[in-house]
């Protein structure tokens, strides 16, 4: 039997619009992947989507702006030059005075990536909200993870491809069915085959491919379950709200506080501590912000310690607990060590925290890559907290012996000179390292 002419027309038009919708579904991804990443390299540092931070929360700035009476295609001039913006809107003049931090200007950005950006913030949920009732005596998380956005980014990438390979197929079988019907002897007969007898009958005559198809499919997902596993525990950029927007750049950096001051316990305890309200009092008695930015953050300090700074100041006895956020939780079956590693090791704040002097926003953990970028650092590959960042480092870090500073590792090093055959086969790579002494045996770390 010969295809008709509507026949054919009607296989075309299944496939044009089979088409259609794919090239339209990619370029939306496309878009939405685009935005996620230039948010991530260019505004992250600074915004947030639903929480004010050193910028203002982006979610809906658009129409933030537009209700606000910003002159149409202010906000993205604002984007690429801030200072243009509030000079020519007085609306975007206002918006500059919300923060004394000044905005980087990004003229490389064109409107289409702005959108980008703008459209993947307003897709974004707000976490917060959906944890604002949690059970009771249960805490609700405070923020999100690099890690978790990049693992729903990563499943979003399955799902689209999914949906166009079972659009493909669809399109496919409906046109290819189609052919069958027309060019059958019996059009009835084969009309009436349903799509899972044919698809049996396929699948049997092509039982060889079918099943190593299915051993790949299978292969594929205990892969990638197991790749999905060594996410769990990787908290790189987790950065929860506090009650006091402390900024270590002003403490650490301009005014040169040693780390030490204020978490003095680091030296003598397992636990670097957090520093007590009298200690903050120790320098803000007499610094009390008036006029400044934050003055209101030293205002929750008073009200904690219960200090009326009118006048000459005096103590009211009427004091508030601050309840700090964790940035992280050590699991219980891991024992770490914070003298061990600043006393004994010799490890600088930064190898782990990150340079605090330029950290103006509050604690977070510090991804890999920023922390390599530090001078004088380990560099590392694995993500930071996690067992392979610490085997990594113990791999790597090299031990001073001999030199009068400790005791035990002077012992170690009388004990290794006493033996030459052993001590020159620690000093194949020219150096010995906390891997060399025992760094790695798993009850250094695990109880």
């Amino acid at each position: 039997m010969k295809i008709s002419n509507i026949q054919m027309i009607n296989c075309f038009r299944k496939i044009a619009t089979s088409i259609l919708t794919i090239s339209v579904t990619l370029l939306s991804f496309q878009a939405f992947s685009q935005g996620e990443a230039l948010f991530k390299s260019k505004c992250a540092t600074c915004h947030q989507p639903h929480k004010n931070s050193t910028g203002p929360k982006l979610y809906q700035v658009r129409e933030k702006w537009a209700t606000g009476g910003a002159k149409e295609g202010s906000i993205y001039q604002w984007v690429n030059n801030w200072q243009t913006a509030a000079a020519s809107d007085p609306y975007a003049a206002e918006v500059s005075k919300w923060s004394p931090s000044a905005m980087s200007a990004f003229p490389d950005l064109k409107k289409e990536e702005i959108d980008a950006i703008m459209d993947w913030v307003d897709s974004q949920p707000d976490l917060a909200t959906a944890v604002a009732a949690p059970a009771a005596g249960a805490a609700g998380p405070e923020g999100t993870t690099t890690a978790t956005e990049e693992e729903g980014s990563i499943g979003w990438i399955w799902i689209v491809m999914s949906v166009i390979f079972i659009v493909v197929i669809l399109a496919v079988g409906g046109v290819r069915r189609q052919l069958i019907i027309a060019t059958s002897e019996d059009p009835d007969s084969a009309e009436k085959q349903t799509y899972g007898e044919e698809l049996r009958v396929w699948a049997w005559k092509n039982r060889l491919y079918v099943g190593l198809a299915s051993l790949v499919v299978v292969i594929t997902l205990i892969v990638g379950l197991f790749q999905n596993l060594y996410s769990i525990g990787v908290v790189e950029n987790y950065q929860p709200s506090q009650p006091i927007a402390f900024p270590h750049s002003q403490h650490a950096g301009v005014n040169g506080i040693d780390c030490k001051y204020c978490h003095n316990s680091v030296t003598k305890s397992k636990s670097a501590g957090l520093p007590s309200v009298n200690v903050c009092m120790n320098c803000h008695k007499q610094i009390n912000g008036e006029g400044k930015p934050f003055a209101g953050e030293i205002k929750k300090i008073y009200a904690a310690a219960g200090w009326d700074p009118s006048g000459a100041g005096k103590y009211t006895n009427k004091t508030k607990p601050i309840v700090w956020n964790k940035v992280h939780v050590l699991p219980d079956h891991v024992y770490f060590n914070h003298s061990q590693h600043v006393v004994v090791g010799g490890i600088d704040c930064k190898q782990c925290h990150g340079d605090m002097t330029t950290m103006v926003e509050t604690a977070k953990v510090q991804p890999v890559e920023e922390l390599n970028k530090i001078e004088g650092n380990i560099r590392l590959t694995k993500p930071t907290l996690t067992m392979g960042w610490c085997i990594e480092c113990h791999g790597a870090k090299e031990v001073a012996l001999g030199n009068g500073k400790n005791a035990y590792y002077d012992e170690i090093h009388r004990r290794l000179k006493s033996d030459k055959a052993l001590y020159r086969k620690y000093l194949e790579d020219g150096k010995i390292t906390v891997n060399e002494l025992g760094g790695w045996e798993c009850a250094k770390c695990h109880y």
